[in-house]
């Protein structure tokens, strides 16, 4: 710049550094509308109320019935850095209410025509405060506070160039109030838009039930059905909500919601930590839904990263890391048949065979364990010789063979070592239109152990065909059962692989010419702060000049691999997540292509036992629901739905 026009340093006036302040904090009118709505929950509401003109430019009115503020704190309220929420380090260290900053309403009143109207406990009466003129004069009101925003950005006209359609600003500013609603289950929530109601959520508790209710009513009724309870401790950090099942998933990120400590928050740390425990279920480039709550203590936790307090920053990212993971993924693990059936059986009339259920167990509440594979029994086996990978199952008869959720059956080879379920001979012998093949291929009439298993021990029903050497039908209480075969015995195997797997730590295998690599400044940094960690996951990488790394030592399942890249991957995960599930993603691609040589394959033809065998290990393998590559395993059609697609009843 010329000398000659060089300005001087000077102090800026406090209107115009509320006005670049409000450049930070409000974006939109929804940011209005979410610094509003957190300083009524700070007051102790218990119904907020929000009401918008023109998408909020024209009018943001958000009501309260919460503590009120004092008649000699509302001039004060409206001044820069002013609030009753912290007053030293100690409190800016362990933030426990949603607003801290004491700026965002002097930022709104520095680019809008703002008014308060409240009335604490014990006043006579209420006070009205004009932003503008700074006039205080009585008013009527009950107990709580109105905040009016008027005439959003008049100051900055500039700013309105950048606001979108009245719609869309709306949809904006209810999207906040929601995060809200399924944050605060104990508050009830009411928008209006141009006189009119748009959303109503009643006040219904404050615990688990009531989170449940408040997530059917903002996000649906589907939600609830289409997901799982989550609810995980693992040292000061508990883990709650729901996770959405694999079906559920959505092309859009636009149904996932994570909070910590009450807040919502877009945090990478927990993105990352949901998105894994999903790797294993979830098909293609499909976006997972949940609602998670993380509860920390707050001083392990900083929410004063970013001006919107969108952002927080963890003590420890990998314990929340693992904790959140390990939440989702202990969630989804337990198959959904059992719990399906058990909600169903209400429903069909008393003294039928659904009856059954309602003295078992849900089964994710079974224990059980997954054996290791025996791969002593054969030295000299082929993948795709599955037959070969487990010790022989136990005698017919026996539980095991029999297939009770408390056996001790360690898997199918789909062999005849398994006598599950044989059809009936009364039946067979009543259907005598059946052809030659189909009699031949079935078990002996005698009556097995199988037949005295009352119905409500197999979710998954009983075996009945085998359609185009592809799919199994069954049926169960609820109506028809379709399992693809190879997609459900891939993962049972799988499952297999990894239980063998997580049972030993990891082994690292040195190098014998360890592989070099270029640097930047930020993955040499990080290879140094992350050396236990990278120890942990087999890994040895170490500096080997200011500009280069060294990979020294690989884990011993991925020596064949390429070393620079998978340590290249590892660092960029734990430079942006503090957590890395690279290893375990490399692993389990290994397992799952030998799970997928190994599974039987389609055209196979199986019999009516071999069928009901592989039933009954699906209802007592993790992740049974889906194959491998996130696919689902079975469906079910209900009687009520045959019933319509043929019109019955009509």
């Amino acid at each position: 710049m010329p000398p000659d026009t060089r300005r001087p340093i000077r102090e800026l006036p406090d209107e115009l550094i509320s006005q670049i302040a409000a450049g930070e904090v409000v974006e939109r009118p929804a940011s209005v509308v979410r610094e509003l709505v957190d300083n009524a929950l700070d007051a102790g509401a218990t119904q907020v109320t929000l009401r918008l003109l023109a998408g909020g430019v024209r009018l943001i009115s958000v009501e309260d019935d919460g503590a009120g503020i004092p008649a000699g704190e509302l001039p004060i309220a409206l001044k820069r850095h002013a609030t009753s929420k912290i007053g030293n380090l100690a409190d800016l260290e362990s933030v426990g209410t949603m607003g801290f900053r004491g700026e965002a309403l002097a930022a709104i009143n520095s680019i809008a025509d703002c008014a308060l109207l409240s009335r604490a406990a014990g006043q006579s009466s209420a006070y009205f405060l004009d932003g503008r003129t700074g006039e205080l004069k009585p008013a009527a009101r009950a107990a709580g506070t109105t905040v009016e925003v008027k005439e959003l950005f008049f100051s900055v006209p500039a700013r309105r160039k950048f606001l979108k359609t009245d719609a869309t600003e709306q949809a904006h500013c209810v999207e906040a109030v929601r995060r809200h609603a399924l944050a605060r289950p104990d508050v009830g929530f009411a928008i209006w838009a141009e006189g009119r109601l748009v959303e109503q959520w009643r006040a219904c508790g404050s615990d688990d039930a009531a989170r449940t209710r408040r997530l059917g009513d903002v996000l649906g009724s589907d939600f609830i059905a289409q997901s799982v309870a989550v609810d995980y401790r693992a040292g000061a950090v508990r883990v709650s909500g729901r996770a959405g099942i694999p079906d559920a998933a959505r092309a859009r990120a636009d149904q996932q919601f994570c909070y910590v400590n009450g807040r919502f928050v877009r945090d990478k740390v927990l993105t990352h930590a949901a998105r894994s425990a999903y790797e294993d279920v979830l098909h293609g480039q499909r976006q997972p839904v949940y609602a998670l709550y993380v509860e920390i203590d707050p001083a392990r936790v900083d929410v004063n990263v970013h001006p919107t307090k969108i952002e927080v920053r963890f003590r420890d990212s990998r314990e929340v890391h693992q904790a959140v993971r390990h939440a989702v993924e202990n969630a989804l693990a337990a198959p959904r048949a059992a719990a399906a059936a058990l909600a169903a059986a209400p429903a069909v009339a008393p003294g039928s065979a659904a009856t059954e259920y309602e003295s078992n167990r849900p089964l994710a509440q079974t224990p059980w364990e997954q054996p290791a594979i025996d791969f002593a029994a054969n030295q000299n086996h082929r993948v795709s010789d599955f037959e070969a990978l487990w010790p022989p199952a136990a005698q017919s008869g026996s539980p095991a063979a029999v297939g009770r959720f408390g056996g001790t059956d360690t898997g199918i080879g789909l062999s005849n070592t398994v006598r599950a379920e044989p059809v009936e001979a009364s039946s067979r012998a009543q259907d005598s239109t059946l052809p030659p093949r189909q009699v031949q291929d079935e078990p002996g009439s005698g009556p097995t152990a199988a037949d005295t298993l009352p119905a409500g021990d197999w979710p998954l029903g009983r075996a009945l065909a085998q359609l185009q050497g592809i799919y199994i039908l069954s049926e169960n209480t609820q109506g028809l059962v379709i399992v693809d075969m190879h997609a459900a015995h891939e993962r049972i195997v799988y499952e297999r692989l990894k239980t063998q797997m997580d049972s030993a730590a990891i082994a690292s295998q040195p190098l014998l010419i360890p592989a070099t690599f270029a640097a930047t400044a930020h993955e040499v940094a990080t290879a140094e702060a992350h050396t236990d960690t990278l120890r942990m996951l087999g890994l040895e990488i170490t500096p080997f000049s200011p500009k280069t790394l060294a990979v020294r030592a690989v884990p011993t399942s991925l020596a064949q691999g390429d070393a620079v890249e998978l340590a290249r991957s590892v660092l960029a995960e734990l430079a942006q997540h503090d957590a890395s599930t690279m290893i375990q993603r490399a692993q389990n691609e290994l397992l799952s292509t030998m799970a997928c040589h190994g599974a039987v394959r389609a055209n196979r033809r199986l019999t009516v036992d071999e069928m009901n065998a592989l039933l009954r290990q699906m209802e007592r393998t993790e992740r049974s629901d889906q194959c491998n590559h996130g696919r689902p395993t079975w469906r079910q059609v209900t009687i009520r739905e045959l019933d319509s697609l043929f019109l019955r009843g009509r």
